[in-house]
């Protein structure tokens, strides 16, 4: 079945309802101190766009990405509906989001994901679209709990 990705400014109650699964996965494996996840008021936020993922009339998933700077931006809040996993939708949305940075000028595009064990297949996905491990960026610390990963978008078509 066909994907649309559509931009989501309304972030109504279907989008609040599949946040809230990704907010108790995090509180459920991530210490308060290292939890990044944005709530419904984060996504609101002036510098962040914000899309859901739809199969049919199916939420089946949600991205966001924010303007650090002119130069560099991070992604945010992505989520795949768990049944949905493995099936290319993560991927897909990645590079859309993508797409989006580089006609915005983005010269960089970073993340922070979890380093324990459930972000396991985040990360792999990250990896596969070029994504490395980098220092802590933007207001971001050192913690043993967070990965941070960058892709230089200068050098990739």
């Amino acid at each position: 079945m066909p994907l649309t990705i559509r931009l989501d400014t309304r972030l109504g109650p279907s989008v609040a309802r599949f946040l809230e699964a990704h907010l108790q996965d995090m509180r459920a494996v991530s210490p308060p101190e290292s939890k990044h996840a944005l709530d419904l008021d984060g996504l609101r936020a002036p510098d962040i766009t914000f899309w859901t993922v739809h199969r049919d009339d199916a939420l089946v998933g949600c991205g966001a990405l924010k303007a650090l700077d002119p130069a560099h931006g991070e992604i945010k809040s992505m989520r795949i509906d768990a049944a949905c996993r493995g099936q290319g939708i993560g991927s897909t949305l990645l590079e859309h989001i993508e797409r989006e940075a580089r006609r915005r000028g983005y010269l960089r595009l970073s993340l922070e994901t979890g380093a324990m064990d459930f972000f396991r297949p985040a990360r792999a996905l990250y990896a596969r679209h070029g994504f490395t491990p980098c220092p802590p960026f933007a207001a971001y610390r050192p913690d043993p709990n967070s990965v941070f990963l960058t892709k230089s978008l200068a050098d990739t078509p």
